[in-house]
């Protein structure tokens, strides 16, 4: 091999890797700015709920001028999420910037009156509208574009949770189920820690959570695995899996339920907020809204409070879920990441008590892999409870996400996700389906099934 042969490949990495720090860093570090604006402001609107309960009644008013703004305004950019996930698959018109202050707004909003929702589906979309606003600034190719709509994702991930390492590696599994595109594996990681690097930068702090089962024999040093504690782990590893797909399902069917009693959009998040109210007085408590991480009440259920392991805690799992749907399907906006880690972490408190496991330890392991189930991404919420919990419960957190993973089924929470390659042999599911296409084979499969029995049962009564 000639020296030019074996130099001019390299060169060629060089350039590519300048042009994407060029291009990446500044767009992370707008990404990581804004992130921070939004926990900011997402404190300020916590803390304003708390100290006023009467802004619980501006939950009809707020969702109905939020749904009607983007209805008259925001155009494509109501398509959220899965609007990004599209556009890395087929490039097209791109991502509206106006996605980021509607988006940012609307997310404020809906936590400043009580709304159930989280915060990842907004920095995701502040992501993925700047990434656009940058590569049209630079022109890129649309092969190019995917790159950098892949490194929004992980910039926003990152910043807002405070794990750039898991923002990387979600926004390269997220796209596809069974498939990773490591062509986007360096500017996602560079994106990730820029975008965090700058959140810090503002001064914003994330919350630390602590597993402190184990802890004193971790900084003893070697290795500690228990056969009954792992098989404890991998039943419950199973049932996050299943209740990361009912939360999915019922997400998708209720939203579709809304649409069916309210034609007209704005009217929606009216009636559930009326719902939600309601559902606050029938019960005697507000510790469900919002998203669930602190709370000035010590008696109220916080995802912090869940890793305590005098807590007992067996419905609050359950609830969580009902407000949580009833807030996004209506029309509300934010994220579904969060109150998905209070519902993991409630469902894993709970099965501890069930199963006489350490309670800290359940909790962690329901906080990510329930979310791994509702996403598809075991990799990255592993990578993520190393990041938040520390490398002493890899084996278990692994367990955890990867049972949850598979027993989530072909379900997301993100109806664009594309299937790469099936979970198991046993499914004769054709890749590239989108994981809508999906849901309505499944349902049409369920039609028909439900048409013969029916059918039988006429033949029968005859």
């Amino acid at each position: 091999m000639s020296a030019s042969e074996f130099l001019a490949p390299r060169i060629l990495q060089l350039r590519s890797i300048i042009k994407w720090i060029v291009i990446v860093l500044p767009m992370a570090a707008v990404v990581g700015s804004l992130c921070a604006l939004f926990l900011w402001s997402l404190d300020r609107a916590t803390e304003a709920r708390f100290a006023h309960p009467w802004l619980i009644y501006g939950l009809p008013v707020a969702g109905f001028l939020m749904v009607l703004a983007y209805q008259r305004f925001g155009r494509s950019a109501e398509g959220g999420n899965n609007l990004i996930v599209e556009q890395i698959h087929e490039p097209g018109g791109g991502v509206p910037l106006r996605m980021a202050p509607f988006i940012l707004v609307s997310t404020v909003l809906t936590h400043l009156v009580g709304g159930s929702a989280g915060r990842e589906g907004t920095a995701v979309q502040l992501g993925g509208s700047i990434a656009s606003a940058f590569a049209k600034v630079f022109r890129l190719k649309s092969t190019d574009v995917r790159i950098l709509l892949m490194a929004g994702i992980a910039a926003g991930f990152g910043a807002v949770f405070g794990t750039p390492i898991a923002g990387a590696v979600f926004a390269l599994e997220v796209l596809t189920i069974g498939r990773m595109q490591y062509e986007a594996l360096l500017p996602c990681l560079m994106a990730a820690i820029a975008a965090d690097w700058a959140c810090h930068a503002w001064g914003i702090e994330h919350i630390q959570y602590h597993i402190g089962y184990l802890s004193g024999a971790a900084d003893a040093g070697g290795f500690h695995l228990e056969a009954l504690l792992l098989l404890k782990v991998g039943i419950a590893g199973m049932l996050f899996g299943l209740m990361a797909r009912a939360f999915a399902e019922l997400s998708h069917s209720v939203s579709a339920f809304f649409k069916t009693i309210c034609t007209y959009a704005p009217l929606r998040p009216v009636v559930g907020g009326l719902v939600l109210i309601a559902l606050v007085y029938l019960l005697g408590t507000r510790e469900y809204l919002g998203l669930g991480v602190w709370s000035p009440n010590p008696a109220d259920a916080t995802i912090a409070g869940l890793f305590d392991p005098a807590r007992v805690d067996y419905w609050s799992w359950l609830w969580k879920t009902v407000f949580t749907v009833i807030t996004l399907s209506a029309g509300f906006k934010g994220g579904e990441v969060t109150p998905l880690f209070f519902i993991g972490a409630a469902l894993g408190n709970a099965l501890a008590a069930i199963f006489g496991a350490p309670p800290d330890l359940f909790a962690g392991l329901g906080f990510v892999a329930v979310f791994a189930g509702a996403t598809n991404t075991p990799l990255a919420c592993m990578i993520m409870g190393i990041e938040l919990f520390g490398a002493t419960h890899a084996v278990y957190l692994a367990v955890a996400c990867f049972l949850a993973y598979l027993f989530s089924g072909h379900s997301s929470i993100y109806l664009s996700q594309r299937i790469g390659i099936p979970k198991t042999a046993a499914n004769d599911i054709a890749p590239g389906l989108a994981i809508r296409h999906v849901r309505d084979l499944n349902m049409q499969a369920l039609a028909e099934v439900m048409g013969r029995i029916r059918a039988g049962g006429g033949r029968k009564a005859k």
